[in-house]
C-alpha cells in the first residue's frame, strides 16, 4: 500500500500545503475568526492537534494557539534556519510554524497553522 493510500485525500492545494510545506494566504483560511469550541484535527491523517480553549487572536493571519494537544505536534528547524516549523506528530502533515518570546499570551508561544491543514470538530451541542 501507497503511504498516500492510508491517509485522507488531499485536493491540490491541500498537498501544495500539508505535504511540501507550502502557505496559505493570510486572512483567507476557514479557521482564522473561528472561536467556537471544538478540537482541531489534522486534515490528512484525522489525528487531534489542538483545542478551540488554547486558540486566541495575534491579528497574524492564520489561526493561532498557545498550546498544543500533548505529543500532537512535532518541532523542526525550518529549511530557512531561522524559524521552527510544526508538523503533525501522527503523518508529518506541515502544519505550519512556532513562535516564542512574542508575549501575546502567558504561555509566551503561538502555534501560526495553516487552516488548510486542519479541520474543525465542534463540540457537541
Amino acid at each position: 500500500m501507497n503511504e498516500q493510500d492510508q491517509y485522507n485525500k488531499l485536493t491540490k492545494e491541500e498537498e501544495r500545503v500539508i505535504v511540501y510545506g507550502g502557505t496559505e494566504m493570510p486572512f483567507s483560511g476557514e479557521y482564522y475568526e473561528n472561536f467556537k469550541g471544538g478540537t482541531y484535527v489534522c486534515r490528512r491523517c484525522g489525528k487531534p492537534l489542538y483545542r478551540s480553549g488554547d486558540k486566541f487572536e495575534s491579528d497574524c493571519g492564520w489561526p493561532s494557539f498557545d498550546d498544543e494537544i500533548e505529543g500532537a505536534v512535532r518541532r523542526f528547524t525550518d529549511s530557512d534556519g531561522v524559524r521552527t516549523e510544526i508538523r503533525c506528530a501522527n503523518c508529518n502533515a506541515h502544519l505550519g510554524h512556532v513562535f516564542y518570546g512574542e508575549r501575546l499570551t502567558q504561555k509566551n508561544v503561538r502555534h501560526c497553522v495553516n487552516s488548510i491543514s486542519m479541520r474543525f470538530i465542534p463540540e457537541k451541542e
